[in-house]
């Protein structure tokens, strides 16, 4: 039985390792997001410590080569683990308000200071691998085969920690039971480790596992966050979602919460934000253009359903497919955004896969999945831009939600640059009182008069939905000159997280400190 738990040990602990670092992904993430300068930070300083740990725990191994001793490093690595979430709980709440207000000095010491805590169960781990070559290494002339082997089973155990936290684990009970979770497994084989080889050490750390227990117990069983008018959240394989309510108005937020997903109020259909501009997309085609020729559209980024909840009140229940890659958004658009439009075809899958793998032809394509930092590389390049173009009918337009702060323009820009490359005509209009722009492309060419002349035109029509005509004149008002840029994405070169990085970096520590919340009622 010694002889079987050095391997199932190592086994454990390469599970445990990348479970961590997968976990500690989720854990920052529902409040500082999950943008690639995230991701960088979380596995550059998890190399640091595990580097720091293969390098103790040789000379470790070295100085106390006892099968005692290692089971000892891995029940201490275990309880260093498990503490990580009890710990970083106060921390994560008071960085969660700091996001909101857009605190830069919180928000950056508070997620320095949640990365410091994974210095000491991450070093422990590091070590296992290293002592445990030590430990079974018998004879030098094997001394290759017992490495290869002792890193073979630790990488075989990172690939089951890679995947068991994402798609089962934090899912399934959420980021701090999965934190717990691995925890008392590891803690579990470094217990039994003791027992077999020093059974009064075993006796003096049988307190670990009721401690970590009591606390979990006390500390994780309230919200992940404390935002105001929260009536619901959880998380998914994706994301962690939020719904808000604040004055009878219910907004979807996701991960950290800067960006509003969708909105949805019983009583009132305009919401005065960009999902209203999605409306006047046909409407740039040379007039007359009537409302009832609009005949199917396609939803790339469907998240709770407001922009198919108003296409299908203005232009009647037409045809939509729309792709949301978390399936767990789609089922609270239908418990709490009442997402249950009988025309609509939401689909749990990518938006690109969607479209491209969709045997039908559109007048409107939307693409509302762009919420700086998190736009899809995929979704702004040439060859998504031709893929929409050949789902279009012959007077059919894409329109795209973009990000953007009041004196940087360059993603903007980009798009505009590729949209041109397939589309004879792009339209910019800004969003009043927010950090949007919407993007027109027409299929045919077009101008921007042919949307002043619809609109005359759709007034003297009493058949006309009033939000429609609203939207119009707020679009026309709104309408900027289209830049002029030779920027190009394609799918071989498209630095669209460079691109982001940069604006929102520039906006954060710029201008863009303490602006207060960003859901205003």
């Amino acid at each position: 039985m010694r002889k079987r738990m050095l391997p199932i040990a190592v086994f454990i602990a390469g599970l445990t390792t990348l479970g961590v670092e997968l976990t500690a992904s989720r854990l920052l993430g529902n409040v500082f997001g999950t943008s690639n300068l995230v991701w960088a930070n979380i596995i550059g300083l998890i190399l640091v410590y595990l580097s720091a740990g293969y390098f103790i725990g040789g000379r470790w191994a070295d100085r106390s080569p006892f099968e005692a001793t290692f089971y000892r490093l891995l029940s201490w690595a275990a309880f260093a683990a498990g503490l990580v979430p009890i710990v970083a709980r106060p921390v994560l709440l008071g960085a969660a308000s700091a996001v909101e207000r857009l605190d830069a000095a919180v928000m950056g010491g508070s997620f320095i200071a949640v990365l410091v805590l994974f210095s000491v169960p991450v070093t422990l781990l590091g070590c296992v691998s290293p002592f445990a070559i030590r430990l079974a290494i018998k004879d030098t002339e094997r001394a290759g085969r017992v490495a290869g082997r002792i890193y073979a089973l630790s990488t075989l155990g990172s690939i089951l920690g890679t995947f068991l936290p994402v798609l089962l684990l934090i899912p399934l009970i959420g980021t701090a039971r999965t934190f717990l979770t691995l925890s008392l497994t590891l803690m579990a084989v470094g217990l039994t480790g003791l027992g077999l080889t020093d059974r009064r050490s075993l006796l003096l750390h049988l307190w670990m596992p009721l401690v970590l227990v009591a606390l979990s117990w006390l500390t994780i069983g309230g919200p992940i966050k404390n935002t105001v008018g929260q009536i619901y959240e959880t998380e998914s394989a994706y994301n962690y979602i939020q719904v808000v309510e604040r004055d009878g108005v219910r907004y979807l937020l996701l991960n950290e919460g800067q960006g509003i997903h969708s909105v949805y109020a019983p009583d009132q259909l305009a919401t005065y934000g960009t999902w209203d501009y999605f409306l006047a997309a046909p409407f740039f085609s040379e007039a007359p253009v009537d409302p009832g020729t609009v005949e199917r559209m396609g939803l790339v980024g469907l998240a709770a359903g407001t922009i198919a909840k108003q296409y299908t009140q203005v232009f009647g229940p037409i045809p939509i497919d729309g792709w949301e890659i978390d399936p767990e958004i789609i089922a609270v658009g239908r418990e709490f955004f009442d997402m249950h439009e009988a025309n609509l075809n939401a689909v749990a899958a990518d938006g690109r896969w969607g479209l491209e793998h969709s045997p039908h032809g559109y007048n409107v394509v939307a693409v509302d999945a762009y919420r700086p930092p998190y736009i899809p590389w995929h979704l702004t390049t040439q060859e998504f831009f031709e893929s929409v173009h050949a789902h279009l009918q012959p007077d059919g337009v894409i329109v795209i939600n973009v990000g953007r702060t009041p004196e940087d323009l360059r993603l903007i820009e980009a798009l505009v640059g590729t949209l041109s490359t397939v589309f004879p005509s792009v339209h910019v209009v800004d969003v009043p009182g927010a950090f949007n722009s919407i993007v027109y492309a027409t299929v045919e060419p077009s101008s921007s008069e042919n949307l002043v002349r619809n609109l005359e035109m759709l007034q003297e029509r009493d058949d006309v939905h009033p939000l429609l005509i609203d939207v119009l004149r707020r679009t026309a008002e709104n309408l900027q000159p289209t830049p002029e840029t030779e920027i190009v994405f394609t799918d071989d070169k498209a630095p669209v997280e460079q691109l982001v990085n940069s604006i929102v970096l520039r906006y954060v520590l710029g201008s863009g400190m303490g602006l207060g919340p960003v859901i205003e009622p």
